[in-house]
């Protein structure tokens, strides 16, 4: 695991109504995990609280820890952490993703919170942005110690990988695009060194997709530029791709039971994955939220679009059902 840094690097300033501190912790897979607590000031009991992971391929200094202050300043305790593999966080090889452990990080925040004095145990909510909208979706599937859940402009990295957007890839495509990864899993295992995917494109061409055009305006621009984000640099390892295709990962989501609050942007190219993933939700208590004129990287840090009264009450209001 890297170092901690002492200094505050986020891509947002500091509220000066939140306390901040570095904390590590561990998930089930023996990976020391670093994330920032945030805790709002003159904070007394136990408060509700609430991890936060995402997007895929950023890191806690990014949008994860932009949503997890702001809702500490309207009186959570909140954890903005790095997943396995990436940024401060432990584990080997650097920018793996897995389904199976990056699902388990949400979990091990849990384990986490739940061992704090300050924590109410049963007030315990998780929020998953991009592709950890995907992951939150299946943790809250498999761990009924999540009381609510939220996902933000939600990728369903299985789907997306297996099937390409808007599901065009034939089962010949996957063939090809499992030979591919496959060859390149037996250079990387005879020189020992890992490819990465290059993270976000840049320069971008300009004939790229719109939403291409978005996601380098926020990682390649001091807009949302990390030193220690893939996306911003390399990218994350190529071959992790081969679990996405194989594991669908939001397999048992008609069995969560506890709150679910999905929100997108109308104008994403994603919001299909969000839309979809409600018709499965069951109970009365899930809920799809749009919001008209945004696109997907609006939800990562345009607070003028970010429906944060929206999400403080649904967390609040799920809390008070149980």
């Amino acid at each position: 695991m890297n170092t901690l840094t002492t200094e505050w690097d986020k891509t947002f300033p500091r509220n000066d109504k939140v306390e901040h501190t570095k904390i590590t912790f561990h998930n089930r897979y023996g990976i020391t995990l670093a994330a920032d607590l945030y805790k709002p000031s003159a904070a007394d009991g136990r408060l509700p609280a609430i991890a936060v992971c995402g997007p895929f391929g950023a890191v806690k200094e990014q949008v994860s820890g932009l949503y997890a202050q702001t809702l500490a300043e309207r009186g959570f305790i909140t954890l903005a952490f790095d997943p396995s593999f990436y940024g401060e966080s432990g584990g080997t090889p650097r920018y793996l993703t897995s389904p199976e452990i990056g699902t388990d990080d949400f979990s091990a925040a849990v384990d986490c919170l739940l061992m704090r004095d300050d924590v109410d145990p049963e007030r315990i909510g998780i929020i998953g942005i991009c592709g950890w909208g995907g992951f939150a979706l299946n943790a809250a599937a498999n761990d009924p110690r999540i009381k609510a859940t939220v996902t933000s402009t939600m990728y369903d990295m299985s789907r997306v990988t297996a099937n390409g957007y808007f599901d065009a890839m034939t089962a010949d495509d996957r063939y090809r695009l499992r030979r591919r990864l496959n060859e390149q899993r037996t250079q990387e295992y005879r020189s020992g060194a890992y490819g990465r995917d290059g993270g976000v494109i840049d320069p971008v061409p300009d004939d790229a997709p719109e939403f291409v055009k978005r996601y380098h305006d926020y990682y390649k621009t001091p807009r949302g530029y990390h030193h220690r984000s893939p996306n911003s640099n390399g990218g994350k390892l190529a071959t992790a791709a081969l679990a996405f295709v194989n594991m669908p990962i939001m397999s048992y989501i008609d069995e969560i039971r506890s709150a679910v609050l999905l929100i997108h942007g109308a104008q994403a190219h994603s919001c299909y994955f969000s839309e979809d993933a409600r018709k499965r939700l069951t109970g009365d208590n899930k809920e799809l939220l749009i919001i008209e004129g945004a696109d997907h990287t609006d939800l990562y840090d345009n607070l003028a679009v970010i429906p944060f009264d929206k999400i403080e009450s649904f967390f609040i209001d799920a809390f008070r059902a149980q």
